[in-house]
């Protein structure tokens, strides 16, 4: 059993406790002593999903930062963050996916804001941070000493952190780098940034279930070079024609963009259109990509799992996510055996699925009472 689901069971175990709901001596001798243990549990484990079934399971309202600014972190980059929600409640930083993707104010409605004090930030040439789609000094290494930087900034002692597909990805390396600053985890969509996942995505294991939109991604780079998409696309989006760099960021974001939910969702295969966006998102993607994350090892987030063991985590994983297949949120479950594990039968990648939202949302409410008791800071 889970740490989560451990502390779940003895709070629902206390529940069930009075000697009413126990099986009586004459029950006890007929059943024998190894049915009466597997029949109390069962009632117990039985209680524990129904107590989580109670927990909330849709997005808070909207809400604005009550604070935001610019952290220079070197001499050439500057990123945006905000804070929002509770200023003496528990910090929770969210760290978003691409890398390049941004932040943007829905990912505010995933945490009460009466009990959390919720931070976002854009990561080094995404989203509001500046310089835009800036690959220079931009690594993992460097996303780590950021986050860090930005908790004292914020004078933050310990956060939740809260990461989804390559949020997931930095999640993990910041938490083995700085477990001593980390509450609690929710992973959803997970990334490790293997060769196996990239070729599972970039170099055609993916056309297979979106054979239409690998086309238009594929027949972008001539015959030749179609051995590795990664460093074909990588020559256009470093490369000295506007237009062709323009084109292939474009192309780059929407093969993700339709992909990414398990029902085709016209808004987010929009975002592609922007210039602005697809350029930083691709760019960035790219890069980190084709250096392999920066990791010195294929397994690198797998082989240091123990350095996060003891950190209460909930892993959200969609059963059909195209971007991030379950492969790795499985690996992960198989290393990591302590950390809740929750598969969404019917959802794709995208934290805006309806079953994975739900079930990011409760686990936020989850964390609440097993984490923190239910009670603000004092």
């Amino acid at each position: 059993m889970t740490t989560v689901a451990h502390s779940l069971y003895i709070c629902c175990y206390s529940s069930l406790g009075s000697l009413k709901s126990a099986p009586n001596s004459r029950q006890r001798k007929s059943m024998g002593p190894g049915s009466v243990i597997l029949k109390f549990k069962a009632r117990a484990q039985n209680k524990a999903l129904e107590i989580e079934e109670n927990y909330r399971r849709e997005l808070y309202p909207e809400i604005e930062p009550y604070s935001s600014g610019f952290l220079e972190v070197s001499d050439l980059h500057s990123l945006y963050w905000e804070q929002s929600g509770n200023p003496d409640g528990y910090p929770v930083v969210f760290l978003h996916g691409g890398p390049g993707a941004g932040t943007d104010g829905s990912n505010r409605r995933f945490f009460d804001p009466n009990f959390f004090r919720i931070v976002l930030f854009d990561q080094r040439g995404a989203g509001k941070s500046r310089p835009q789609a800036c690959l220079k000094d931009n690594t993992t290494w460097e996303l780590i000493k950021d986050i860090e930087k930005l908790r004292k900034h914020l004078d933050v002692d310990k956060w939740q952190v809260f990461g989804g597909s390559w949020g997931s990805t930095l999640a993990l390396a910041y938490a083995q780098s700085y477990a001593e600053h980390v509450t609690a985890m929710i992973l959803r969509g997970i990334f490790l940034l293997r060769k196996k996942e990239i070729d599972w995505f970039y170099e055609g294991g993916a056309s297979a279930i979106y054979p239409d939109a690998w086309e238009k991604f594929c027949n972008f780079i001539p015959e030749e070079e179609r051995d590795n998409f990664v460093i074909a696309y990588a020559k256009r989006l470093n490369g000295d024609d506007p237009q062709e760099k323009n084109s292939a960021a474009k192309i780059w974001t929407k093969w993700e963009m339709m992909t990414s939910h398990l029902l085709p969702n016209e808004e987010y295969m929009r975002k592609g259109d922007d210039n602005e966006f697809s350029l930083a998102f691709a760019c960035i993607e790219n890069h980190y990509f084709k250096n392999k994350a920066f990791f010195p090892t294929d397994s690198f987030l797998l082989d240091n799992v123990d350095k996060i063991r003891h950190i209460p985590t909930i892993i959200v994983q969609g059963r059909y996510d195209i971007c991030c297949p379950m492969m790795s949120a499985w690996d992960l479950h198989k290393a990591w055996p302590e950390a809740e594990f929750k598969v969404i039968s019917d959802a794709g990648h995208s934290a805006k699925e309806p079953g994975i939202t739900a079930e990011l949302v409760a686990a936020n409410e989850r964390f609440k009472e097993l984490v923190y008791g239910n009670k603000l800071p004092s």
